[in-house]
């Protein structure tokens, strides 16, 4: 297993739009065991290929609480099939967007489909922090970041502070 780099708003990539993994293969497997080990190391409760440059949409995640009692997930071709008029607001935060949380509102439960490396279409229902990152998560696979349910101006300061930090890491000013 390798930790992969993360890609960092404001890379363009983070807007691609995720193409369906077509078959499991062992190039599926090793990315999904690539994007568990980088979301751990991170550390994260959820990483999208796309996180680590790579538009499929493929999804890991492990919202229990204890490194001791891992529960990871790997989703493959996940897909939100309905939300609760219910909402709740979580701090969200992105390993893409690192250091910088804002509060979110999202249906509070969502009824999720996907597929497991194993081939199996699972249909599951979710809510609390699951259901929050599974929203999240799939919203990268879209090319849509959390912070894009913000306001305007908080969404700017966002992009711009990311900017500038772009460019001093490139060298510029």
């Amino acid at each position: 297993m390798t930790i992969r780099p993360l890609i960092i708003l404001p890379d363009p990539k983070l807007r691609l739009v995720s193409k369906a993994v077509e078959t499991v293969t062992d190039e599926v497997r090793r990315l999904a065991d690539d994007m568990l080990e980088t979301m751990y190391d991170a550390p994260g409760v959820g990483l999208a290929a796309i996180q680590v440059g790579v538009p499929l949409r493929m999804v890991t995640m492990d919202v229990s609480k204890s490194e001791t009692e891992r529960q990871p997930m790997v989703l493959l071709n996940p897909e939100i099939l309905s939300g609760s008029e219910e909402l709740s607001t979580y701090e969200e935060g992105c390993l893409s967007i690192p250091e910088y949380y804002e509060e979110v509102e999202r249906p509070a439960k969502v009824r999720f489909r996907y597929m497991t490396l194993a081939g199996e279409t699972i249909e599951q229902e979710a809510e609390g922090l699951l259901a929050t990152c599974v929203q999240h998560e799939i919203d990268h696979l879209n090319g849509v970041l959390f912070i894009d349910y913000l306001s305007k101006l908080k969404r700017d300061r966002v992009l711009t502070k990311f900017k500038k930090a772009a460019r001093r890491e490139a060298g510029g000013s």
